[in-house]
Parts: structure tokens; sequence; C-alpha cells
């Protein structure tokens, strides 16, 4: 067995991250829909990401490319209806003042 070095470690807490989140969604601890979903699985891919700078795989590298890249929209996604709810409680408010 070879050694185990500092971005093999970053790259198991990458893959504890994402499997963390997908275990908490199946028992119903998590939203899909909330930014700690998109949040932990992007961070999640990025760790795997830096150990694959280290030991290239490019099947991998490819999944957690995109795997960033949905997180990304995930957290889009989720500020953008953020505020447009912020922006309608403000009118709300405004109205009935």
């Amino acid at each position: 067995m070879g050694e185990y070095y500092w971005h093999d470690f970053v790259g198991n807490v990458g893959v504890f991250l994402i499997l963390l989140c997908y275990l908490l969604l199946q028992i119903e601890n998590m939203k899909s829909d909330g930014v700690l979903y998109s949040a932990l699985n992007g961070i999640g891919a990025v760790l795997i990401l830096v150990s694959l700078a280290y030991n290239f795989n490019l099947s991998a590298f490819i999944i957690e490319l995109v795997w960033v890249a949905i997180s990304v929209l995930g957290l889009y996604k989720y500020y953008h209806q953020q505020r447009r709810l912020d922006a309608g409680n403000g009118a709300s408010k405004g109205q009935s003042s």
C-alpha cells in the first residue's frame, strides 16, 4: 500500500462531506434546495479536485468539475430566490404602512 499524503486526506474529507449530505438528505435531515446542501456538496467536490491535482484521474475530474458547477447553480438559485422573497416582503411592508 502506498503512502498517505495530505492531499489524500483533503480528498477524503471531500468524499465525507458529499456522502454526509446524501445521507442527511435520505434521512430527511437536510433539504436539497437549502444553501447548506449545495455549499457542502460544492466544498466536497472542490476538496476532491485538490486531491486529483496530485493524483489525476480524468473521469473523476470531470464528475467533480460538474458537481462543483451544479452546486454553484444551486447556490445561485437559492440566493436569487431569497432576494426575490426579501424584495416581495419589502414591497408588501411598504404597501401595508
